[in-house]
């Protein structure tokens, strides 16, 4: 589980930088220091997973981890499906299993972790939506 974790530190932090960069999360998380390390997002994801792992138990953060993840999966099917046809490297039927696993998969966790998780990914959809309609508005 501590392998899990560090590991999703690194991959989440640099989800967070790209998000920064893309102001889908605030400038600070697009900061690197002097190695080119993402401090901010660093510490942002691994505060963020100290505190899962804090407020629950080992099961309902792997659960979480588990499902935003596959998730996340999904969506990167649901990208290949969007591909023009020259830049398709496999049958769309590849993506359409992926999708189809890991969104059957997603599911297969505790009902609360999958209810919480679709809670935060509507949050963040909503905030999304927002941002970019101030953005017009402004």
């Amino acid at each position: 589980m501590l392998g899990v974790a560090l590991n999703l530190i690194l991959g989440l932090s640099r989800v967070v930088l790209a998000m920064g960069r893309r102001a889908d999360m605030p400038r600070l998380f697009a900061r690197v220091d002097g190695s080119g390390s993402p401090t901010p997002a660093i510490i942002a994801a691994g505060t963020a997973i100290a505190a899962l792992a804090l407020i629950g138990n080992v099961e309902v953060t792997w659960s979480f981890s588990a499902f935003t993840v596959l998730i996340y999966y999904a969506i990167t099917n649901l990208a290949a499906l969007r591909l023009p046809a020259p830049k398709r490297l496999y049958s769309p039927a590849i993506a359409w299993a992926g999708l189809a696993a890991c969104l059957g998969l997603a599911f297969f966790v505790e009902r609360e972790v999958w209810m919480v998780g679709l809670a935060l990914i509507a949050a963040g959809l909503l905030w999304h939506g927002l941002r970019r309609y101030v953005g017009k508005a402004a």
